[in-house]
């Protein structure tokens, strides 16, 4: 690094505070409207961190296998209370303060690629400033951050994953720093936020086999530099601990080690069950396609989104002459459009946009992990077209013309929408009538019942009710390495004779009790119906409902 990238993180640091409110206003925003759990995924989320304390089994096992464990770890200490957990702000904490470390991040990373370069220092400022500034103001990403959704928390660690890798590149360059002072340094700090990235997403494998790919080249090619060396070694080695660890955990719990993939609740799993269209199906270049146009979506409504993508393509054709070797630091922020195109041919993981078919919006979020690479495109570009008219007056003109632009951009989005939203709230307003139906039953009964019920699909229920998740035997309390059944496990226990278990069982069409319960003594009590929506139905297990809450 030079001297004067030093300057960056005092200068990024001032940064935090206008996102800092950004975040906290749409918070409270969305909270009051009761937004913060529209989507499915996010009612899961925090369920997963709960039911790690809040269980008949507690313990680590309960994070599952699906979804990779740090956003639920990190959830934990904010769902102890009950009304955190129940109006879904425990899961907003880790999820807003990951966006303003993002926004730092987005600042940084620009900030100190311009003023590598003695002729982009001027306009670094102006540069940084443009890239926070559509990265923290993107109407989809602030909705999301004040979810339990994972986009934020992955985000931010793959943005200074990116920060450190392009301080590596310019620790190469520089001459008068030792490898433990530049290199050994930029690339541990990388390699601690890759394994975040890891942790979060799986997108963070894609990207860790990428960089540790860049890194080992760039061993290969100094390999005469000891000191590189040996901080290669250790990066790819912390790397690649995350998914062995995985890996192994998997194979050790459920005796597979791609249950995460093949199992019942992957992806593939979930795909087959809902028949959901795949227009990209084996197509790796119309997946492509499909991908850009969410991402570009996210961005502006309509043809809007072209704009930000003709002008990252201007910023990575440009950059080569303006930033030399820094260029390259562009290069890993595009590497989401190789990872989903791929995921949405091959991994089961369908993307629709509402422009084209099927018509409808689905896995829009997914195009958020472009929003990095154009926020740092806008910036760059930005401050080449500050540096192209430095000699003259109108250079604020044409800086102000681009925020215009930028600011017409996201007011489209706002005006429609922020698709991402809208995604959440029809997902909700399919799955509500049923679980708000259920859940006003529920309530009505004894404080202190105990229920049998599978609690993939429908756990919601029991938060809205406020029933602990340790009165609820469901498919979580059994050990996973039995199967594939746990005879002495307490949910086939329950299952083979509910009354000596539980005092009510909760079945809806299909799902583990209703396909395993024993009804021999069991009394239909109610029956309940929802468009749309599998026939759920309540089954008296002993303590006839006669009391109320």
């Amino acid at each position: 690094m030079t001297a004067t990238s030093g300057e960056v993180p005092d200068s990024a640091a001032r940064v935090a505070g206008i996102p800092a409110l950004v975040s906290l206003f749409s918070f409270f925003y969305y909270y009051r409207h009761s937004d913060l759990l529209l989507y499915g995924d996010a009612v899961a989320h925090i369920n997963i961190a709960r039911r790690v304390f809040d269980s008949q089994t507690p313990g680590l096992l309960q994070l599952g296998t699906v979804w990779l464990p740090l956003p639920h770890l990190l959830m934990i200490p904010f769902v102890f209370a009950n009304s955190m957990w129940q109006n879904g702000t425990g899961g907003s904490f880790p999820s807003m303060i990951a966006y303003v470390f993002g926004v730092v991040g987005i600042f940084r990373l620009v900030r100190g690629m311009l003023t590598a370069d003695l002729r982009t220092k001027p306009a670094s400022g102006v540069g940084a400033w443009t890239a926070a500034l559509v990265y923290g103001a993107n109407p989809n990403l602030i909705y999301m951050q004040t979810t339990a959704m994972t986009e934020s928390v992955y985000l931010a660690f793959f943005i200074w994953t990116e920060v450190y890798f392009a301080e590596f590149i310019r620790a190469l360059k520089d001459k008068d720093r030792g490898p433990k002072q530049g290199i050994g340094t930029s690339l541990f700090r990388c390699a601690w936020c890759l394994a975040g990235a890891e942790l979060t997403r799986y997108d963070g494998w894609f990207l860790a086999g990428i960089m540790g790919t860049a890194v080992g080249v760039v061993a290969l090619w100094r390999w005469q530099n000891r000191g590189l060396r040996r901080a290669a070694v250790k990066f790819l080695l912390g790397i690649a601990v995350v998914p062995l660890l995985w890996l192994a955990y998997n194979s050790a719990v459920y005796g597979n080690a791609l249950e995460f993939a093949t199992g019942p609740y992957s992806a593939q799993a979930i795909e087959q069950r809902v028949g959901a269209p795949n227009p990209a199906f084996h197509n790796f270049a119309l997946a492509a396609i499909y991908f850009l146009k969410s991402a570009q979506l996210n961005m502006a409504d309509g043809n809007w989104g072209r704009f930000w993508l003709a002008a990252a393509l201007v910023a990575v054709a440009v950059a080569p002459s303006k930033l030399g070797g820094q260029a390259a630091s562009l290069l890993p922020l595009w590497v989401p459009l190789a990872f989903y195109a791929f995921s949405i041919a091959y991994g089961s993981v369908p993307v629709h946009v509402y422009v084209w078919w099927p018509f409808a919006t689905f896995n829009q979020r997914y195009g958020l992990q472009l929003l990095p690479m154009l926020a740092v495109s806008a910036g760059v570009l930005t401050a080449f077209v500050f540096l192209v008219g430095a000699g003259g007056r109108h250079v604020w003109k044409l800086v102000a013309v681009m925020l215009a632009l930028i600011t017409a951009s996201y007011a489209s989005v706002w005006r429609a929408g922020p698709l991402c939203f809208e995604e959440a709230r029809k997902q909700w307003e399919v799955r509500s009538p049923l679980n708000s139906s259920v859940e006003r039953v529920v309530a009505r009964l004894p404080r202190n019942s105990r229920f049998l019920m599978d609690i993939s699909e429908h756990v919601g229920v029991m938060e809205q009710a406020a029933i602990p998740l340790r009165q609820v035997v469901n498919n979580e309390n059994h050990r996973p390495w039995k199967r594939p059944i746990d005879p002495e496990g307490l949910w086939e226990r329950a299952l083979a004779d509910p009354p000596r278990s539980v005092d009510f069982v909760i079945a809806f069409d299909g799902d583990a009790v209703d396909r395993g319960a024993n009804r021999t003594n069991l009394t239909e009590w109610m029956e309940i119906h929802a468009t749309g929506q599998p026939r759920a139905r309540i089954y008296v297990a002993r303590n006839a409902p006669n009391q109320s809450r």
